[in-house]
């Protein structure tokens, strides 16, 4: 018997192994792709490495930071250029979004950048939070609702749909506040309005960015966590799939017909059906990278990217990263290129994705169906042409959320990664050190 299986090479499956193998627990991990890292990868664009998946981890917390410094890459911690982002409203208009926001709730309704989005009108209806009594919309049960109470649907449609649904994939209206905002509800009891809440919480934010990146790109912890797995003696399997998970085993099929029992004092997992060989039938996000050579972009005339209203007319991009703009370390690399990453809402294709379920970096031609859509899409975000003759290099690559109706695990296994802690790599992060803690501990 091992001490511990860990079913599911991911990042939170890596970080779980390598923290429960410099503990001493002995760990199989067992992975039925072919490489490690899950949605944490990287690809190969024109020449450049790139990173396939996240591209910055939120400083919310520490918890990436304090990896990264563990694995030896804290003096590789950037910050983004602090130009920041712009968004495009649902009628098409362009702006930078608000220094003062919150997910795109305002903490100053009257502040200059605020009334280039939304108007007087809408600023004036917003300001009347501060009027309003603080129980008045605090139990709302979205974030939507909690806006659209507070401060207007105005807010709620050219602010906090594409800021809070761009970041999140999802409309306010289906955001928990509580999960998205933790503290909000709280701080608008206390403050008496939104509008001082938003600006409370950011007070007690850390100072600087809200995201961080690595130089050389995020998928770097994932190299700097494969080498200290070997260095631990982590028992790393690929191409094994687990088909049954129970709480004191695991049974595996390898790629080449070998089953075997695995007993364990423990077991991690992230997904109650790991057999499943097909993607379910759910929505996802398709990424297309572009690198141009469009000295126009030189002055990021957009800032560091985009987000969209999901309605925005002519534009099918949810966001746009304009990513040399983002990270000076990645201009510098580009060597005067520019790299262009839009995202978009999409459904599964088997074809963008390996036998694992995960996804795999494809080549574009500019001038195909996604290469003209994402040319075009560019061009309009950006103020700038962006034409077929001025790309270098295009790829893209589909990525799916948590499947939800495989998420019950089996009494007794700990769940880990995006279906037991959510979206955001600092929170898989942070949750997966924690059960790997709890079990050396026991």
């Amino acid at each position: 018997m091992t001490d511990v299986v860990v079913v599911g090479g991911g990042v939170a499956g890596l970080v779980a192994a390598r923290d429960l193998a410099k503990g001493g627990a002995h760990v199989v991990l067992v992975e039925a792709g072919d490489r490690l890292g899950g949605m944490l990868r990287r690809h190969t664009v024109a020449g450049l490495d790139l990173d396939m998946g996240a591209e910055s981890f939120a400083t919310r917390t520490d918890a990436v930071e304090r990896l990264a410094t563990e694995l030896g890459l804290g003096n590789d911690i950037v910050s983004p250029d602090p130009r920041g982002a712009w968004l495009m409203t649902r009628d098409g208009r362009t702006a930078p979004i608000p220094q003062t926001g919150f997910l795109g709730i305002p903490g100053s309704p009257m502040a200059a950048d605020v009334l280039a989005v939304i108007g007087q009108g809408a600023a004036f209806r917003a300001q009347m939070d501060s009027l309003l009594p603080s129980p008045v919309g605090a139990r709302a049960e979205s974030l939507g609702a909690l806006v659209r109470k507070r401060m207007g649907e105005r807010v709620l449609d050219d602010l906090v749909v594409p800021v809070a649904g761009g970041v999140y994939s999802t409309h306010p209206d289906q955001l928990d506040p509580d999960r998205v905002a933790p503290g909000l509800r709280a701080a608008l009891q206390r403050e008496g309005s939104l509008a001082r809440a938003v600006l409370a919480l950011r007070s007690r934010s850390a100072a600087g960015s809200a995201v961080q990146g690595l130089r050389g790109g995020i998928v770097r912890l994932v190299d700097e966590l494969v080498a200290d797995m070997t260095t631990y003696g982590v028992d790393v399997r690929l191409g094994t799939r687990a088909t049954a998970v129970e709480r004191f085993a695991v049974d595996t099929l390898a790629a080449d017909g070998t089953r075997e029992r695995l007993p364990a004092q423990h077991v991690l997992a992230s997904t109650a059906d790991p057999a499943r060989t097909t993607l379910p039938d759910r929505t996802g996000i398709e990424l297309v990278t572009l690198v141009v050579d469009q000295p126009a972009l030189d002055d990021a005339p957009r800032g560091t990217g985009m987000l969209v209203h999901p309605d925005a007319d002519g534009v099918a991009a949810k966001a746009l990263t304009h990513a040399t703009a983002k990270w000076p370390w990645l201009a510098e690399a580009a060597g005067g290129r520019h790299v262009l990453r839009l995202s978009y809402a999409t459904r599964p294709h088997d074809e963008a994705t390996d036998p694992a379920g995960v996804a795999t970096s494809l080549p574009v031609e500019p001038d195909d169906a996604i290469g003209t859509r994402a040319t075009r899409d560019a061009s309009a975000l950006l103020g700038v042409s962006v034409t077929a003759d001025r790309v270098v290099g295009a790829a893209r690559v589909r990525w799916y959320g948590p499947d939800l109706t495989a998420a019950g695990l089996a009494e007794g296994v700990v769940g880990i990664g995006e279906t037991a802690s959510g979206r955001g790599l600092a929170g898989i992060v942070a949750a997966a050190r924690a059960s790997a803690g709890r079990i050396l501990g026991s």
